[in-house]
């Protein structure tokens, strides 16, 4: 008896143990804040010291992935969340070789957690995830570019799609520990030659840019994840890439009221959570040298804060990219472009290359009187109550048994491909390009194929134009291609190996029925082409490929079908083109609905949500019906 009673005691001793130690887990649900989550805000900054509030006030990047507990990157990462009090973490991957090494979502969920363990205080951890958490995550739901919700739905003013986006993205992102997403993109992109946004908007008409924003943000909210609208006051009719040097938003006044801001108000009226200010100048709004809109006191709280409204928090784009930091080399770096950030409004310092002078430059600002600590308070509490109604106050764990059943459901993967779908806009059409015909024998299910007539060898030509010939694109067009013709002949270029290529490609071209050329051109930070023997930055083919295509423009003429897997801009350099299909998007939805539209398998409804300047106005687009039955279209998963 008394061993039993021995053993009973062991046994609560435990249960009492497990229950201590026990994980809350969050349970997310629509962003409020509430009373509760209030009072823990205004409670948490009293006793906050004012290096802590400061700490609250940075933001850094850090690479998800697993790290071992040991290692100096965890060691590191762990050493400077804690000796810097950090606020919150943008999580990004790491790039190899030109290409995203995508993390899976469970490491994502535990590498979350990880962080979590390590502050004092919740973290309020954020990511670009533009067209969800695909755009850093592989396995979860893929979506293709804002621009591509805007040719599918701007024309007829539908926002549902842009709502229900919205949710799918907070559910998987809020599963994974990711609670801030910097998205959506307000900028109307008016200008063709916008390297940076391009189709990251939804399109160069403020209405439909600025509903199609809301409705996305409203999905969002409801879901639990915070929103973010920027660049304001827009960077969308820029012709420079502010990562590598200063844009200009050059509109006047009336110009900035009728185009640039609108979108920006009609996310705030929907209750978008931030404001992401962008590093642009904008004379009409501040013309002091020196002076962007992200260090300008008149655009971040004349404009932004004052004359909009604006409540919520305000965060700087990434103080590291060349735009900012250029302006302050050899005039107090880093530390001084925190501090002009501050000083303006900026609630957040997103992303300072040097962490520890930001901080001591803050630090110092507000011992010196330069900055006032009621000014740091005011942007602490949003930043609190920020977490707050996210619910961070009561729980900062997730449950990582919970991602297989929340992320890349079946229906929700099916959306995104049928959102790709109905975006495709045909522009141009000859007649005989396409559609194109099966190769005989060929499976019409997953994609598989059991052989080729021997005569059909090789009917059909496609050329890839990537940036990279060891990155992914093309390669799920490529597979959805060989499903319906096993035997085409498939050829991956980029700016290196085009010319060496181009008798090869050009004689395959010659001897083919059909030829087809996707164009893989997105806007990607920092991106540099040759163009005209000039190294720039651009969207635009450089030198070598646009060679290669105009020699396919002349040889395969009518025969020749365009894909623009990406920017829709790409006719511009190309005008004799006969047949033009666009997808606003290289993600791998775009891919097969490339290749569904080219067999007929989908309906082509979509229509321009720009302008390509001596080709098409907005609004255009061709229709087209489906010419092959849905049921017998190959598969269309793009995992």
């Amino acid at each position: 008896m008394p061993r039993f009673l021995l053993l009973l005691a062991l046994l609560a001793a435990s249960t009492a143990a497990v229950a201590r130690d026990r994980i809350h887990y969050m349970k997310p649900g629509p962003v409020k804040l509430e009373s509760g989550g209030r009072k823990w805000a205004a409670h948490t900054l009293k006793k906050l010291s004012l290096e802590q509030k400061i700490g609250q006030m940075l933001m850094v990047q850090t690479q998800a992935g697993f790290m071992n507990a040991a290692s100096p990157e965890a060691l590191r990462l762990h050493e400077i969340i804690q000796r810097y009090h950090l606020g919150g973490v943008v999580l990004s991957v790491p790039v190899e070789l030109g290409v995203l090494n995508r993390t899976l979502p469970y490491e994502a969920a535990m590498f979350t957690n990880a962080l979590q363990r390590d502050a004092e205080l919740p973290l309020v951890i954020a990511a670009d995830f533009e067209r969800g958490p695909s755009m850093r995550l592989s396995g979860t739901t893929v979506f293709p570019h804002a621009m591509a919700f805007g040719a599918a739905f701007g024309a007829n003013g539908s926002t549902q799609a842009a709502e229900k986006f919205g949710e799918i993205v907070a559910q998987e992102s809020r599963a994974l520990g990711v609670e801030w997403n910097f998205f959506p993109v307000a900028d109307v992109n008016s200008n063709p030659a916008n390297p940076i946004i391009n189709t990251r908007s939804f399109g160069e008409d403020p209405r439909a840019v600025g509903e199609l924003a809301a409705a996305y943000i409203r999905g969002a909210r409801q879901g639990g994840l915070l929103s973010t609208a920027k660049h304001f006051p827009g960077h969308g009719d820029t012709s420079t890439d502010s990562h590598l040097g200063l844009a200009q938003v050059s509109g006047d006044s009336a110009r900035l009221n009728s185009v640039e801001l609108p979108p920006f108000q009609q996310t705030i009226a929907a209750g978008v959570d931030a404001v992401m200010v962008a590093h642009v100048t904008v004379p009409a709004l501040d013309a002091a040298p020196n002076r962007v809109a992200t260090n300008s006191p008149g655009v971040v709280t004349g404009l932004l804060r004052d004359k909009l409204g604006f409540k919520g928090v305000i965060v700087t784009d990434a103080v590291d990219m060349n735009a900012l930091s250029a302006l302050y080399v050899g005039a107090g770096g880093t530390g001084r472009a925190a501090v002009d950030c501050v000083k303006a409004g900026n609630d957040v310092v997103l992303q300072p290359s040097d962490l520890a002078a930001a901080f001591n430059g803050l630090l110092s600002a507000v011992r010196s009187g330069e900055i006032p600590e009621e000014q740091i308070n005011h942007s602490v509490l949003r930043i609190l109550e920020l977490k707050a109604s996210v619910g961070l106050n009561k729980a900062r764990f997730v449950d990582v048994n919970e991602v297989e059943k929340l992320v890349a459901q079946p229906e929700n993967v099916a959306f995104g491909q049928a959102v790709s779908d109905a975006a495709i806009t045909l522009v141009r059409d000859n007649g005989q390009a396409f559609p194109l015909k099966r190769s005989a024998g060929t499976s019409n299910t997953a994609g598989l194929s059991y052989g080729t007539a021997p005569e059909q060898s090789k009917r059909i030509v496609a050329v890839v134009f990537t940036d990279s010939i060891h990155g992914n694109t093309g390669r799920v067009f490529e597979r959805e291609l060989r499903a319906r013709a096993r035997d085409a002949n498939v050829f991956y270029v980029d700016p290196r190996t085009a010319s060496a290529l181009q008798n090869e490609i050009v004689v395959a071209a010659q001897q083919a029925q059909n030829v087809i050329a996707l164009v893989g051109i997105a806007p990607s930070a920092g991106k540099m082409v040759q163009v005209n023997g000039q190294i720039t930055n651009t969207v635009s083919l450089g030198d070598a490929p646009s060679a290669l295509m105009q020699a396919l423009i002349q040889d395969a003429g009518s025969r020749l079908a365009v894909v623009a897997l990406g920017s829709p801009y790409l006719a511009q350099q190309f005008p004799e083109i006969q047949s033009y299909l666009c997808t606003f998007s290289n993600e791998r939805v775009s891919e097969v609905s490339a290749v569904k539209a080219l067999f007929g398998e989908i309906a082509l409804t979509g229509k321009l949500p720009v302008s390509i300047p001596g080709i098409a106005q907005r609004g255009a687009g061709l229709d087209r019906p489906a010419v092959v039955a849905a049921s017998t279209a190959a598969s269309t998963r793009a995992q």
